[in-house]
């Protein structure tokens, strides 16, 4: 690239001793988005693997074509209902590459293979044979005796997108509603796509919100992985409904002005053998680096191997089959920290130093860096957002410049923070001068969503703000006729705390379905430990229609909040101006966007 740098490099001195490393970290993405366009034509083109791999209709040959990669296996049939279930009657043939296919043509199977069909793959590999599940089943259901699942046909009439015209650009800065559909009613049990779209798509509208972030969509066997142990990658968690319902659900949220984004985990996958990736081909090379580097020890899964060209095949596949067959507008990127370092992100990152070296996962940086090249080919608009806890350079650079190329980074510092500060600081000790830096550090290219929680300050062994503040006090004091100080005081810093978070610097905010109002309690998803109970696995969305409880004060307050943050374009690129910070008084005054901000926390003290 000669002597001049990349422009980030330019703006940011610190980067200097380490331009040359991001410089080949540049080159190495833009080398294999040649090779692909080489051999695929586009990036576009080369991330059809959906539309080859798995069970897909022929219909110019009359039949139905299945084809898997699986390198390592020494024998793969497949089989099901359409068969009566008859393991070893279809093998598959090996052909170039690893892949193993058959065509099952019409005239012996057309009446057979349905819509609603079961069927499974049986593998004969090195750990010898195993029923699996293909790589690109499309719809997985659960079997209700055994609690396995089989992968299923699905092919109904063509959905009705028509009218769906919706601009990702139309919404501007977004304002996130982080939701879980199985969690978001308040009966004890699962919540389905329909119930959400009736339910929950018109109070995000209400509330102002112009985006929804849906997590847990991927199949996922476990339930109370909270979607993150994804077992089926190209498969819409059947528990919440059909792929029909989840596409009813993004064209009913378009037509009410609201983005959706997928909550998309391609940090790692569940290691069960029956449903998942993990050794599916015989192998611990498959979809993983092998031995130990194939490991994620600490969430208990597997790690992808990025450098392998069929599992970025399938990972790119993947996001363009989300995106063109649901609509998705875009994904928040689950556990990229985890992703680009082969720590996981378990170091003290002090220094630019930590960010280069052996502990950089090279091949994940460059898929990565190929994933948002490809989103915003398919859509110029979509948006892409990194949970990174580390502050890798150049993540929210665009890939053209020389970054990552995501359009906006979580600043998960900021939860942590407040968390920090409840727990461990009574609030007449919070220093202001450490909270304005905590609130307002980040440099003026790194785009960032602000929030004070999310769901994971919400999950069992955690507390929400809300919680932390108040807690027992919010079974029994509540109610207008009661006046209670700690209710009162929470329900006072909780607003301040949201509205100080959203105001300084950020040019998004998200928070989870439920904590604008104060949603009591913790998230805990049915396990062995609490008995297989849904009783915190859902939303108490009757607090919040009960004129005599505060919670109502709370979503109002937030709705008003977001009404500002719309009304003024207060998540801009630009930094709030600080004016004044009083210690003794524990007074904070700045300005943004034409409007000036007040605030005291001082528990006693008006003085300005």
């Amino acid at each position: 690239m000669g002597d001049k740098k990349l422009p980030f490099i330019e703006a940011d001195g610190w980067l200097a001793p380490v331009s040359d490393r991001i410089e080949a970290r540049h080159e190495r993405f833009v080398s294999r988005l040649e090779r692909i366009k080489e051999s695929a034509g586009s990036l576009v083109d080369y991330a059809n693997g959906y539309k080859y791999f798995g069970l897909t209709r022929d219909d110019a040959a009359g039949g139905w074509w299945f084809r898997e990669w699986a390198p390592g296996a020494h024998d793969i049939y497949i089989y099901g209902d359409f068969n009566d279930w008859r393991r070893t009657e279809l093998p598959l043939t090996r052909g170039e590459g690893g892949v193993w296919s058959r065509f099952l043509p019409d005239e012996e199977w057309g009446d057979r293979i349905v819509h609603g069909s079961l069927y499974k793959i049986s593998v004969n590999g090195d750990n010898g044979w195993h029923e699996r599940l293909p790589a690109y089943t499309m719809r997985a259901v659960e079997e209700p005796e055994t609690h396995n699942f089989s992968a299923q046909v699905w092919a109904p009439e063509p959905f009705d997108w028509e009218g769906d015209s919706f601009d990702v650009a139309s919404v501007g800065a977004p304002l996130i509603y982080e939701c879980h559909v199985g969690m978001a009613q308040e009966q004890e049990r699962v919540g389905l796509y329909r119930k959400f779209t009736r339910d929950i798509i018109p109070r995000v509208k209400e509330l102002g919100y112009n985006t929804i972030q849906l997590m847990a969509i991927a199949e996922h066997p476990y339930y109370g992985s909270f979607g993150y142990h994804v077992s089926n990658f190209f498969a819409p968690s059947s528990r919440f409904g059909t792929p029909e319902e989840l596409k009813t659900l993004v064209r009913e949220a378009h037509r009410q002005g609201i983005a959706v984004v997928m909550d998309l985990v391609h940090s790692h996958y569940i290691k069960n053998f029956n449903e998942g990736l993990n050794e599916l081909d015989g192998t611990d090379r498959h979809y993983s680096p092998p031995g130990e580097a194939g490991r994620q020890p600490y969430w208990d899964s597997k790690n992808f191997d990025y450098g392998k060209t069929e599992v970025e095949h399938f990972l790119l596949s993947n996001i363009k089959y989300w995106m063109e067959e649901y609509r998705f507008d875009g994904f928040r990127f689950d556990g990229v920290t985890s992703m680009i370092y082969r720590h996981h992100g378990y170091i003290d990152f002090g220094s630019y130093d930590s960010f280069f070296g052996d502990g950089v996962n090279e091949d994940a940086l460059t898929y990565l860096s190929l994933a948002n090249t490809l989103v915003h080919e398919l859509n110029p608009s979509a948006v892409t957002i990194a949970e990174d806890v580390s502050g890798m350079p150049g993540m929210t650079v665009p890939t053209g410049e020389g970054g990552i190329g995501f359009d906006y980074r979580l600043a998960m510092a900021t939860p942590d923070y407040w968390i920090k500060q409840l727990e461990d600081v009574p609030d007449e000790d919070w220093d202001m001068w450490e909270m304005w830096h905590a609130l307002s550090e980040r440099l003026p290219w790194v785009k960032t969503i602000s929030y004070a929680e999310s769901h994971d300050q919400a999950m069992v062994g955690d507390k929400t703000i809300a919680f932390r503040l108040m807690d027992k006090e919010m079974y029994y004091s509540m109610h207008r006729d009661h006046h209670n100080t700690v209710i009162d005081r929470g329900i006072a810093l909780h607003k301040m705390i949201r509205l100080i978070t959203a105001t300084v610097t950020a040019q998004g905010y998200l928070c989870f379905m439920g904590n604008e109002f104060g949603h009591p309690e913790w998230i805990d998803f049915p396990r062995e430990g609490n008995g297989f109970s849904y009783e915190h696995a859902r939303r108490q969305w009757s607090l919040v229609r009960d004129e005599n409880l505060m919670f109502v004060d709370l979503e109002r307050f937030d709705k008003a909040m977001i009404a500002l943050l719309k009304e003024h374009s207060l998540l801009g690129n630009d930094y709030a101006w600080l004016h004044k910070i009083d210690i003794a008084c524990k007074t904070m005054v700045y300005s943004h966007r034409g409007l000036l901000f007040v605030f005291n926390w001082h528990p006693d003290r008006s003085c300005l």
